[in-house]
């Protein structure tokens, strides 16, 4: 077998099969932390009974996590960038491993929050080490597979979270079984530790960078993704004033740029801003952005629908949900072999496939009688739907990473996940309004209430459509 290094990579991981496995225990590091989005949904109501949670406990428990998550990607990224991977990465399993296990073990809804909110910072960590590892050891056309793959890994574990919770539960009982959607990730973290400090590239692809990572943007990124999603997570909140911190958030992101642009004149910034000026990491930013606004929400209301207006069980629930995953699986990493042929048509060609998926289960709920087996009338337009969603997410991801260079490829990433966790937070809160106020509207019309809904989170991906047919038509003309 030929050595097919990369520059700057430790030589112990760097052949084909050693590169392999490095990015195998990359994608279930990344699957582990990414199914922590969405596998707890299904255990709030075995939280709230076994440790008198409130709601506003419950819902710290859900949102926390994604606001810490993106909280730290962009320092997570460049820290990587600039000192290696290896270690960024080893420590956030660690602190994943640790905080999953101190979740499973909480005896009171404040110690759960708190280890929540730490679980989503050491996921945040882990992340952009994840997809910097594919831009540091793989090259050009042949990155299409490993970001396929990170793709299927992207999507099935959002999806297939409820199913794998709902399994969870009913394996160990509906007063303790909650406990055990963290203690599976203790056993899988040990083990990603000894792997990813054994097989993970040691340095820097790039010269190790050892000056001061620009604490001034650390502080302006984090208070302006905190002030942007601290009212969108939050749902409880009732305070009209809350949305006084969007705003509030966006300017400190606009001066996040300008300090940006002014340090980099100087020594290399948090996020190097030039990387907006390539036209397929920037279109490709806000398909993720708009994207991930409406197929997070799916998840999230279709599991309300189920559990608490049809009475399905956890796993029952999970179940109906797993034709969307199966179709993911399948497309995921044949998006990404074909994406180098085909380009931002097959991401174009996928959205509109999520969308007719979504407006089919739509029509087919608003034609089945009111005690018909809901999870099997919308099981094939839901397969539709994640066949197109795996055309999606990795042939946008490798589009958009494409022309990153490799020293920035963690910050660059990070970046990316900043902007899909802002979108899932926007489209959760927004879906998610849509649904309960015409759930109040329709006096308890459940089924109504959700098609409602979905309807809008089919018009949030719609726009992603839009901005994949404007770069075709233009590079249709060129």
């Amino acid at each position: 077998m030929h050595d097919r290094r990369p520059p700057g990579a430790d030589p112990t991981a760097a052949p084909d099969r050693r590169r392999w496995t490095a990015l195998g225990v990359g994608l279930v590091a990344a699957f582990m932390t990414l199914l922590d989005v969405s596998i707890v949904n299904v255990a709030v109501p075995s939280m709230e009974r076994a440790l008198d949670a409130s709601p506003s406990d419950l819902q710290w428990v859900l949102s926390g996590y994604a606001l810490t998550f993106g909280l730290v990607l962009v320092p997570a990224g460049r820290y990587g960038d600039a000192r290696g991977r290896r270690t960024a990465f080893v420590v956030g399993i660690a602190l994943f491993t640790v905080t999953s296990a101190l979740a499973g073990l909480a005896p009171s809804p404040q110690w759960l929050v708190a280890a929540r909110l730490l679980q989503g910072a050491a996921a945040g960590i882990v992340n952009p080490q994840v997809t910097g590892l594919i831009q540091e050891l793989f090259r050009g056309p042949e990155r299409a597979r490993p970001f396929g793959l990170l793709g299927a890994t992207i999507g099935i574990s959002t999806a297939v979270g409820p199913l794998l919770g709902g399994l969870l539960i009913a394996l160990g009982g509906a007063e303790h079984g909650w406990r055990w959607v963290f203690f599976v990730n203790v056993p899988v973290g040990v083990l990603a530790v000894v792997l990813g400090w054994r097989l993970l590239p040691t340095r820097p692809a790039g010269r190790p960078d050892h000056r001061r990572l620009d604490p001034v943007g650390v502080v302006l990124l984090g208070l302006g993704v905190v002030l942007v999603l601290l009212p969108l997570v939050q749902e409880h909140w009732r305070n009209p004033a809350k949305w006084l911190l969007v705003p509030a958030g966006l300017g400190t992101l606009v001066a996040f740029g300008l300090w940006e642009r002014w340090y980099g004149r100087r020594q290399e910034p948090l996020f190097d801003l030039r990387l907006f000026g390539l036209r397929s990491y920037l279109l490709g930013a806000v398909i993720a952005l708009v994207y991930f606004g409406g197929f997070t929400a799916i998840f999230f209301i279709y599991t309300l629908y189920l559990q608490n207006g049809l009475g399905y069980s956890a796993l029952a629930a999970g179940l109906a949900i797993t034709p969307f995953a199966l179709g993911s699986a399948a497309t995921s990493a044949l998006g990404g072999r074909i994406v180098n042929r085909y380009g931002r048509p097959l991401v174009a060609v996928g959205l509109l496939t999520v969308v007719v998926g979504l407006v089919a289960v739509v029509l087919v709920l608003a034609v089945v009688p009111d005690d018909a087996p809901v999870g099997w009338w919308t099981a094939a337009p839901l397969l539709v739907a994640g066949l197109g969603s795996g055309l999606v997410i990795a042939p946008n991801q490798t589009l958009t990473l494409a022309d990153v260079p490799v020293p920035q490829a963690g910050s660059g990433a990070g970046m990316l996940q900043t902007g899909q966790r802002i979108g899932s937070a926007a489209g959760i809160a927004a879906v998610g309004s849509v649904f309960f106020s015409s759930l109040a509207a329709g006096a308890g019309d459940w089924s109504a209430a959700f098609r409602h809904s979905l309807l809008l989170a089919a018009g949030i991906i719609a726009l992603a459509l839009v901005a994949a047919l404007v770069d075709v038509l233009h590079h249709g003309r060129r």
